[in-house]
């Protein structure tokens, strides 16, 4: 009981020093006035839909080629078409969602506020198993396995056909230390999986759950536990061998994916996860700046204010351009050259709930109030 005490202290802490990342606080400086005279670059609205109470973070979306699968804060798990927004199934947990949503274009896992790992095909339910702890990023599902990563930062790989469980990693320290209640990183790459440790990026064995390599992005300093947190938050940028990935209001690096061999780091005060492809990474300091760096040595590209003070979502490069959302409904396109607005479009009041999601040409977005939209891009 103690230590489920400590735990949930932890968040609660956790939430307040990300106060950055939470809209609608009245003290807030004002964000400034932005002129959108014509637009750069063409995007239109495709379709509308609408699940569930809403969708609210840590809850996020997963793409295989046009089929998008997502879940609501209630419960509601859902597959679209994303070339028409059409439903494809729909099934109703009648149950609140920590975290959501793992996919392979087949099978989709989601953890329900009751700690247990729910896994459904084709709307069905297959199997559900209980954790023992609470879980906020959303589960991997890849190679016939669900791979979940908890608040106590261990890890376990699931068969996904019948929920045996294949292994646990626990981790080296303490799981007493505070976490966020946020997306940490969980991703495949090459035939390892990625994992962010209490700082650290791991490398672990998905058949085993052995160690391949860790690597420090972030070290804990201070003389309490809130100035001591670390955490890498999602989402990640991987390219051609290469991983880059934020620490939680400290730094940003880039490391080789074969050895863990850090190229390059920086110091960095977002709170969210990058983007990023073979030349550039792009990410968003917790003011509101938007930044792009070289992949290959960190050197600093470029960087704009224009969006400061607005309570941005995590980045997503769609073609020449940047995308983020912010806390009001806005979706901007920035120019990945230097930055430069390209056009800004409008969904609803509530707020960009997730980072935006692309299935094929089609731009997925979601808001706090429950609505999906399609965009295409030219």
């Amino acid at each position: 009981m103690k230590n489920k005490a400590r735990i949930g202290l932890g968040l609660a802490l956790a939430v307040l020093l990300a106060g950055c990342s939470s809209w609608g606080s009245s003290s807030a400086p004002k964000p400034q006035t932005i002129e959108m005279v014509a637009p750069l670059l063409g995007v239109q609205q495709a379709w509308t839909a609408r699940v569930g109470a809403g969708f609210k973070p840590p809850l996020a979306m997963q793409a295989k080629g046009r089929v998008v699968s997502l879940a609501s804060s209630d419960g509601q798990v859902l597959a679209l078409d994303s070339s028409s927004g059409q439903i494809l199934w729909q099934r109703a947990l009648q149950e609140p969602l920590s975290a959501a949503i793992g996919f392979d274009g087949d099978t989709v896992a989601v953890v329900s506020a009751n700690n247990e790992l729910i896994v459904l095909q084709a709307g069905q339910e297959k199997w559900r198993q209980r954790l023992q702890a609470t879980v906020f990023t959303p589960p991997l599902v890849a190679g016939g396995r669900v791979f979940v990563l908890a608040t106590d930062r261990s890890v376990q790989a699931l068969d996904a056909a019948n929920g045996y469980r294949l292994w646990t990693q626990s981790p080296g320290t303490s799981s007493d230390s505070l976490v966020l209640q946020q997306a940490g990183v969980l991703a495949a790459s090459g035939n390892s999986l990625l994992v962010g440790i209490h700082g650290r990026m791991v490398a672990l064995q998905p058949d085993s759950g052995s160690v391949l390599w860790e690597s420090a992005l972030s070290i804990p300093r201070g003389t309490n536990e809130i100035e001591r947190l670390v955490e890498l938050v999602a989402p990640i940028s991987k390219h051609s061998g290469s991983v880059c990935a934020r620490a939680f209001q400290s730094a940003l690096a880039c490391l080789d994916t074969g050895s863990g061999r850090m190229a390059w780091s920086q110091k960095a005060q977002g709170v969210h996860g990058v983007a990023g492809d073979a030349q550039t990474v792009y990410g968003i300091e917790s003011n509101g700046m938007v930044q792009a760096w070289g992949r290959n040595n960190g050197t600093l590209q470029w960087s704009s204010e224009l969006l400061k003070h607005r309570k941005l979502s995590p980045p997503l490069l769609v073609g020449r351009s940047v995308v983020v959302g912010d806390h009001e409904g806005n979706l901007y396109f920035l120019s990945k050259t230097d930055g430069s607005l390209l056009n800004r479009l409008k969904t609803d009041d509530s707020g960009i709930s997730a980072q935006p999601m692309l299935a094929e040409n089609t731009l997925v977005v979601t808001t706090v109030a429950g609505k999906i939209y399609g965009f295409r891009p030219e």
